[in-house]
């Protein structure tokens, strides 16, 4: 009875310890489901998708890629389960088929593929294994090279070259220490300032640790948020014009630097922007360690541009008397001169003929007649001296000297005070229409693209209003003359059919030693505004002390106003007549006729490629919004056929090209104008087309 018992009592002991153990999982404070699920589990990281960056019409300007790099195994022990070789067999083939891919010679590669320590298990070839696109990586694997392996990095492609670079900006790739995995990072412009958005953040869940590594429906996780989709207020073809024509000024005049920017003048939207020099964004050919973005980064005397706000202040404060006569050429302040760029003058002239030649001397007796206090308060009413908090790295303030009378008079035609461009179009806003001074902003929208909602919409901001809407209208009237009198100095800059309100401008370079001398050693701009009565856009170029002048600078400079400012108001006009956005259907599942059918109804251009009958899939996706009259591409299945590319742009050729799996090389800018391979014939995979933009 004893024995039995203690034979019950250690037995009821250990079933209650069991079933404790059972029910509450844990022992000596250890959670045993925690343990077992480290065991039977494990935790993976789903990586966000980077969020892609469009112009305003949906057009697609960043986007995500891979870039691999590339290396050889030398080890001759490794050995596939197949029983063949997985290290580098034959080195002169393989050196010879390489040097077709990368930048190295033949000689070059079979030197690393015979390295003096014969016991490496792997080589690598430096920079130029690296970065190596899609394209590149899919032929070195068609080559079948033994022993040639990749590794897979994320990368960001940039489909339209150099494009608003600096507003743009790029990525870079990031490898978190701890888990070891590569992240691209915004590291310039829009990518790195909204880097968090577009970024979104990784999810965690967990699989079970076997071969297959089947998903545990039941096991938790945090869900994976893909960064959000940011829409521009560019506007592709404008911007494609504008980087046409300031790469033809930069070539013909070979300035430090150049600047050139379109905003609308009735809500501040940027609507094409650049700069020079530029880069690259997915080659990151052209930057440098000390590259800027001038837009907002680099303050300078503006000069005579300037002159337009010295006038404005004075026609509202009643200081400005356009008929009375000065006399022209220096005018003594204090002792000290002020000159105008014809040191002899034009006599005794009226200040409205003055401002039309740009004369210094006009505007620095309008300056005394306001007096230093009311200046220096339309100064500040124009938001100068004053970051315009863009949003944009690095952004200057500006800022001027302005204690001595000289100083005082220096600031009413443009010297002694270092103005960013994007204060200056800030500024001309006022001037452009009613008065009322307008924040230029370059995001139109911010959409989630998990629940297609728009988190964040740019708008038309007033900032101010330094001027009325009076004032404006007589500055603009005055700047007319700048263009249509023969004395003014902008008379190059006319447009056919539209009067043009605008000013042109010259800074000498400051230095420690004075102003420099000499043509070449100047800052020339020029601001305009068209139509004259009621602007719709201001275009504001600067050039930055040019090394060549072929020819009078305002006709060179024109030559990228004109046509740029054409394009715009020509594309304004088209846009007033169309409605202007619509939402693309789904067509995938449908016949070829019933898909085109449902496109063309919503005022969208159908391009079909494959010989299916059924639409597969459709680019872009289904409930995008786009403008009516943009491709819309539905894949068939079966054969492709080349088709006429004529007047697409080369987004449009570039999505094609990705469907069809082929390569594309483009010369010159703009739209197709003509193409290698005729229409209707018959695609192969990778095969190449070289495509001539104009």
């Amino acid at each position: 009875m004893l024995f039995l018992i203690t034979v019950l009592i250690i037995f009821g002991t250990l079933g209650g310890r069991f079933l404790y153990v059972a029910s509450f999982k844990e022992v000596k404070d250890h959670d045993l489901s925690t343990a077992a699920r480290k065991i039977y589990m494990q935790t993976q990281v789903i990586n966000a998708r980077r969020g892609n960056i469009y112009d305003a019409n949906g057009m697609l300007l960043a986007e995500n890629t891979s870039t691999y790099s590339v290396y050889a195994i030398l080890d001759k022990k490794q050995v596939g389960l197949n029983g063949k070789p997985n290290h580098v067999v034959d080195k002169e083939k393989t050196a010879a088929e390489l040097s077709k891919y990368i930048p190295l010679s033949k000689e070059k590669i079979l030197a690393i593929l015979n390295p003096a320590n014969p016991n490496l298990f792997q080589v690598e070839f430096g920079n130029a294994g690296a970065n190596i696109s899609i394209e590149t990586h899919n032929q070195i694997v068609a080559a079948k090279l033994p022993g040639i392996q990749f590794t897979k990095q994320p990368a960001r492609l940039y489909p339209n070259g150099i494009f608003a670079s600096h507003l743009i900006g790029i990525t870079q790739t990031q490898t978190n220490p701890k888990t070891g995995v590569i992240a691209l990072i915004g590291a310039m412009g829009i990518e790195r300032e909204l880097n968090t958005l577009l970024a979104g953040h990784n999810g965690i869940r967990e699989v079970k640790n076997t071969p297959s590594y089947t998903i545990d429906d039941k096991a938790k996780g945090d869900p994976v948020k893909n960064g959000d989709q940011v829409y521009t207020t560019l506007d592709s073809k404008l911007q494609t014009l504008l980087e046409s024509e300031m790469t033809t000024l930069d070539g013909q005049t070979a300035p430090i630097s150049a600047t050139a920017t379109v905003v609308d003048a009735r809500t501040g939207a940027i609507v094409a922007t650049t700069q020079r020099p530029t880069f690259d964004a997915t080659t990151r050919e052209g930057i440098g360690k000390l590259w800027q973005n001038l837009l907002v980064e680099n303050s300078f005397e503006p000069g005579s541009t300037m002159k337009v706000f010295s006038l404005a202040a004075a026609i509202n404060s009643g200081n400005w008397h356009p008929n009375e006569l000065y006399q022209s050429g220096t005018y003594l302040i204090n002792g000290q001169k002020v000159t105008d760029w014809n040191p002899r003058g034009w006599g005794m002239i009226p200040y409205i003929q003055g401002f039309a030649m740009s004369s210094n001397v006009a505007m620095a007796h309008v300056e005394q007649m306001m007096g230093p206090s009311l200046w220096h308060k339309y100064i500040n009413a124009f938001h100068f001296n004053e970051s315009t908090n863009s949003g944009l790295a690095n952004e200057s303030a500006g800022g001027m000297q302005f204690k001595y009378p000289i100083e005082q008079a220096n600031t009413a035609f443009g010297q002694g005070i270092r103005i960013t461009p994007m204060q200056m179009l800030q500024a001309f806003t006022s001037v452009a229409g009613n008065g009322q001074e307008l924040k230029p902003y370059f995001i139109s929208k911010i959409v989630d693209p998990n629940t297609g909602k728009v988190i964040f919409r740019g708008k038309r901001t007033v900032i101010g209003r330094p001027i009325k809407a009076s004032t404006a209208a007589e500055v603009r009237k005055v700047m007319q003359n700048v263009v249509y009198q023969p004395f003014g100095t902008g008379t190059a800059y006319k447009i056919p059919g539209f009067r043009v309100a605008g000013k042109t401008g010259t800074a000498q370079i400051a230095t420690s030693h004075g102003y420099s001398v000499g043509d070449e050693n100047v800052i020339h701009s020029w601001v305009g505004m068209v139509p004259a009565n009621k602007p719709k856009y201001i275009m504001y170029i600067t050039l930055n002390q040019p090394k060549k002048i072929p020819g009078p600078l305002t006709k060179l400079m024109a030559g990228v106003f004109i046509p740029v400012m054409e394009q715009a108001l020509k594309m304004d006009a088209t846009h007033e007549t169309q409605t202007a956005i619509a939402t693309i259907p789904s067509v995938t599942g449908l016949n070829v006729a019933a898909a085109q059918s449902q496109l063309q109804h919503v005022k969208f251009k159908p391009v079909v490629i494959g010989s299916g009958t059924n639409v597969t899939a459709q680019y872009p996706a289904a409930q995008t919004q786009q403008l009516n009259n943009q491709r819309v591409f539905i894949q068939t299945g079966g054969a492709i056929t080349i088709p006429d590319m004529r007047g697409w742009s080369k987004n449009d050729v570039l999505m094609f090209a990705t469907i069809a799996h082929l390569n594309v090389d483009f010369n010159g800018n703009g739209f197709v104008d003509s193409q290698s391979i005729k229409p209707g014939t018959e695609v192969q995979n990778d095969q190449s087309i070289n495509v001539q933009l104009k």
